[in-house]
């Protein structure tokens, strides 16, 4: 019997037959190829997921180191807070989540969505945050309904918190939620999304010694990601506490001393460079930053016309006004300019060619010496001697007293100021520098520009016998076992240009500012403790010529003086050197001087006496000095040059 296979010719059917062979070949190849990249390649992922649907590594953030003031008392601490979380890979029903979560606490389904979406390239099993900080309330709530809800979790950590809340506020600084950029510079560290560090300040500076080291607990867990059972516990390393320089005691005196004013207050042991006090105002709760700060509560903060985030005390560039007359007579006593029995006629006004540079001082301050120039603050005498000097020998004592370059405190941002020469402007404008423009920097005003922290340390190396030295704000790195890791060492980095004859001058004349009839700064006489010290009212605005200054309260705010009060105590042996600048706040004598009086009462309390009755004069010295009413332009000065 035959059978008929059509016009199939044999060749017809081999090629069918080895395509048939080769599509099954190919089949099995892929197969095979398939088999081997989930059983070799991706075993290791899917040995991960099968374990973590069984084995849950729950990590555990580390409580930072405290922050602690120099007499041990704790300035910034931590305090254990809840959390609402969810891990997504246990979610059976995300539309279910989404509906239940808002009626249990106060988040919407787009907080949800946005929370999870900001967090994909988090670990497996790993927990998202999505509430913060929840009440006992919501505890509850979430607890009763977690049967219902798999894959919500209640997470706990350790939360910074800050008792003083602004007090401090730029010195401690804030945390903040760390961002991919700052995650992929710091990979060794293994900071993980969601994760806090500090931003600044303190917390900012010492993060590597604040932070600690992580834990976590490997539990075993049920079909919808219960706990019940512990399999395994690395407990978290508490960071190192940080003891600072600061007391406590003297910034909240500062704090209460400057409220409602615009400005900074920094005090320093000037034997040392510790920093006793640092305040800037208006401030910041650092309390708003530890949660993650709304984004309402940022633009508040940015779009405030008094500028809450600059820290005025190393940000703020300043004028320095009569405060840089004891360098002016320090540069005219070292170049034997003047002695201190040098006597020149200070009348109220002083003449440069037709322009006239007034005095503070209706009918001038007569015939005196350098000493009562200080003690008066007399500016007819130091535009004379400004004169005598010059420009480039005034910058060269600047700058020997550390002005025109940052002190070097360990906190970021801070700024140089501005010591002017004559190279300094041809450099800057192309222009030669005028004499008339010296007459300005004389007294602290044209182009010299200064930050709190910089007129302090001038100070306390005045008070000190004439040494400058860093300014710290640590005391010592401790570990949670007592282990001391760094500790305070004194760094002298400069000897100001000045003779120990000539230094003896100044501490007496800054001596008499305060204590002698006549001084700008009586204001700041404490009752028990001798105060040294000079006034200073820098001038916003140039006044036209014959303009009578107004009263303060009698100026719009923005055109009103700055104020400043630089000064130590005790004068023999001095503990405290303070300065304070506060913006718009008129006379030095009215605003700044009661406010560095104080806190140097804050600080030498156990030197205090009682207030004796007739303290204080009776007629109120307004700051004696307006010190310089009106700042020439450099055309005016060009049109006005006298030549030699």
């Amino acid at each position: 019997m035959s059978v008929y296979l059509g016009n199939n010719e044999p060749g017809e059917l081999k090629t069918r037959l080895y395509i048939a062979i080769g599509i099954a070949i190919s089949l099995f190849f892929l197969l095979a190829i398939r088999l081997w990249f989930l059983q070799i390649f991706k075993s290791g992922e899917f040995r991960e997921l099968s374990e973590n649907n069984r084995i849950r590594l729950v990590r555990e953030t580390a409580p930072r180191g405290l922050i602690i003031d120099r007499t041990g008392k704790i300035i910034v601490e931590n305090r254990p807070v809840f959390h609402l979380a969810i891990i997504p890979e246990d979610v059976k029903n995300w539309s279910n989540i989404k509906k239940a979560l808002p009626s249990i606490v106060n988040i919407t389904e787009d907080d949800i969505e946005t929370k999870v979406s900001q967090a994909k390239r988090r670990p497996l099993f790993q927990a998202i945050k999505l509430k913060d900080d929840l009440t006992w309330e919501e505890i509850a709530r979430i607890e009763t309904s977690r049967l219902d809800m798999p894959g919500i979790v209640l997470t706990i950590e350790p939360r910074r918190t800050y008792p003083f809340g602004s007090a401090a506020a730029h010195t401690i600084g804030y945390l903040g939620e760390i961002d991919e950029r700052q995650i992929k510079k710091l990979k060794k560290a293994k900071y993980m999304p969601g994760d806090f560090i500090g931003k600044y300040g303190i917390e900012y500076q010492l993060e590597k010694y604040l932070r600690g080291s992580g834990g976590g607990r490997q539990i075993e867990v049920d079909a919808v990601g219960r706990g019940i059972k512990l399999l395994k516990k690395i407990t978290p390393a508490q960071g190192y506490n940080i003891h600072l320089t600061i007391d406590m005691e003297t910034q909240l005196a500062a704090n209460t001393a400057m409220k409602d004013k615009v400005g900074a207050v920094i005090a320093m042991d000037p034997q040392s460079g510790k920093i006793l006090a640092a305040l800037s105002t208006p401030s910041f709760d650092p309390n708003y930053f530890a949660a993650g700060i709304d984004k309402e509560k940022w633009n508040n903060l940015i779009a405030n016309p008094f500028r809450v985030m600059e820290t005025k005390t190393i940000q703020g560039q300043y004028p320095p006004a009569s405060t840089f007359k004891l360098i002016t007579a320090a540069a005219a006593l070292e170049d034997k300019l003047i002695t201190p029995s040098t006597k020149i006629y200070a009348g109220e006004s002083f003449w440069f060619g037709n322009k006239e540079f007034r005095d503070w001082k209706a009918g001038g301050h007569g015939i005196i010496d350098v000493h009562r120039a200080i003690v008066e603050s007399s500016d007819t005498f130091f535009y004379q001697v400004g004169l005598k000097i010059g420009i480039d020998r005034l910058a060269y004592y600047a700058k020997g007293f550390g002005l025109g370059r940052k002190t070097g405190i360990n906190l970021i941002n801070e700024q140089s100021g501005l010591v002017p020469s004559s190279k300094w402007k041809k450099d800057t404008y192309g222009t030669k520098w005028y004499e008339g423009e010296t007459i300005s920097v004389s007294v602290g005003q044209g182009y010299v520009t200064t930050t709190p922290i910089q007129m302090l340390n001038a100070y306390a190396a005045i008070a000190n016998g004439g040494k400058l030295y860093l300014p710290q704000l640590i005391n010592m790195v401790e570990t949670q076992t007592g282990e001391v890791i760094w500790r305070f060492t004194r760094q002298e980095i400069g000897m100001i240009p000045v003779s120990p004859f000539n230094l003896k001058i100044l501490q007496d004349a800054l001596k008499g500012v305060v204590n002698e009839a006549g001084g700008t700064g009586w204001v700041a006489r404490i009752a028990g403790i001798e105060v040294a010290g000079k006034t200073g009212t820098a001038q916003v605005i140039r006044l036209k010529q014959n303009t009578p200054r107004k009263k303060p309260k009698d100026t719009p705010y923005e055109h009103r003086d700055h104020a400043w009060f630089v000064g130590f105590a005790p004068v023999e042996n001095p503990e405290i050197a303070v300065a304070v600048i506060v913006e718009h706040g008129g006379f030095g004598a009215e605003a700044a001087a009661p406010v560095a009086r104080e806190v140097i009462k804050a600080y030498l309390k156990s030197r205090l006496q009682p207030e004796t009755i007739g303290h204080k004069p009776k007629e109120v010295i307004k700051d004696s000095e307006q010190d310089i009413q009106n700042t020439a332009t450099a055309e005016e000065l060009a049109a006005n040059e006298i030549n030699d």
